[in-house]
């Protein structure tokens, strides 16, 4: 199979969808890699690097999307929507239930589209997320304590308050909805800079596991309207990390909840790419990554890992690539029939919908799909 790479075009978007090591690994089943010039140079992977492991370097995207099986780390954008085309297999993270401009142009188009997101194992574990979500949640603090920051613009300022908090004063306090992945890297973080930290789910158990693995050194709250809305009221930096996989993140907090939050207080919405769990929320890009309402400073950009591109890029490659290598040696098909986990990454196929909370979100025709 010919295996395309291309430059990410996204907006401060440095990651890449495969390392060297990857390269090696097609080569090594009978596969043809091409990478597009400069495609690894955000994290800090040269073109000669790709070369030595065996990939071909190419000038243009055009060649890269030519090939059998295009894999990279974010959704198409409108400028490759030229490149899509029938049997086209895409590889990648796309987000679609909050994304029905690319739903409708990969059905249009015809093309296989395999989501990262959605692969899943038997366990229900998501393991091509997880990295990322490693990634995002222990940013999210790090992130969110630079914005409670007070800054000469008064206007646009957090609330001053410093997350460790010193002796004598209150440390600043966390709150965490989803005990996820993302939602217990964040709180990992938030303890070490030593915050008072919230953590609320819905899964009794999973807040039982919490409580055990962080040592009672957080508080665990079931997820209710009356919880959620005490909790971030009282928040200085309230952390977003709701996953429904697939389909789009339920919005937990309100425009009026936001509202009651102290001037200056901080949201970063790490679900922000599957419509985000705060009703103020909007995507945001790492250029101009912040925005106001009612005082409270939103921070909601969709590729937060792509700021830490190489830490990401390496992590990315260490999961995706076995499903990859699969669905290269098998063909789709056959790699769907072999490996359920693969089956459940599939999002558009002959340009019909197959996977129903995508359908769902956007009320549009679901088809099963039979292998």
């Amino acid at each position: 199979m010919l295996v395309g790479i291309p430059k990410e075009i996204k907006n401060r978007e440095n990651r890449v969808g495969i390392v060297p090591a990857g390269v090696r690994a097609f080569i090594t089943h009978g596969h043809t890699v091409l990478v597009q010039k400069g495609a690894g140079v955000g994290s800090g992977i040269s073109d000669e690097q790709f070369r030595l492991a065996g990939a071909k370097v190419v000038e243009s995207a055009a060649e890269v999307w030519g090939a059998d099986m295009v894999m990279k780390v974010k959704e198409p954008l409108a400028e490759e929507f030229k490149y899509l085309r029938p049997h086209l297999i895409l590889f990648t993270y796309l987000h679609l239930a909050a994304e029905k401009k690319i739903t409708e142009e990969l059905i249009e188009k015809k093309v296989t589209g395999i989501a990262y997101e959605t692969i899943q194992e038997a366990d229900n574990s998501l393991p091509l997320l997880r990295p990322m979500s490693e990634v995002a949640g222990r940013m999210s603090i790090q992130i969110g304590a630079y914005y409670l920051q007070s800054s000469w613009d008064l206007m646009n300022s957090g609330k001053g308050v410093l997350l460790a908090g010193v002796p004598g004063v209150m440390p600043g306090h966390v709150v965490v909805l989803g005990g996820g992945v993302a939602g217990s890297n964040a709180a990992m973080v938030a303890l070490g800079m030593g915050a008072l930290v919230t953590i609320i789910d819905q899964d009794v158990r999973r807040l039982e596991y919490l409580e055990h693995i962080f040592k009672g050194r957080i508080l665990t709250l079931m997820s209710n309207i009356d919880n959620i809305e005490e909790s971030v009221i009282k928040a200085d930096l309230l952390i977003g990390s709701v996953l429904v996989p697939g389909a789009k993140a339920p919005k937990l907090v309100s425009r009026k909840t936001i509202s009651q939050m102290k001037p200056g207080s901080v949201v970063v919405d790490i679900a922000v790419d599957q419509g985000g769990c705060v009703e103020t929320c909007r995507p945001t890009s790492h250029e101009n990554p912040t925005f106001l309402v009612d005082g409270v400073v939103h921070y909601c950009v969709t590729n937060m890992p792509g700021a830490v591109s190489r830490t990401s890029t390496f992590a990315l490659t260490n999961v995706t690539l076995k499903y990859a290598l699969q669905i290269a040696d098998k063909g789709t098909e056959m790699a769907a029939k072999g490996n359920m986990a693969i089956r459940r990454g599939f999002n558009t196929i002959g340009g019909k919908l197959v996977l129903e909370q995508i359908a769902e979100a956007h009320a549009m025709p679901y088809t099963p799909w039979e292998i």
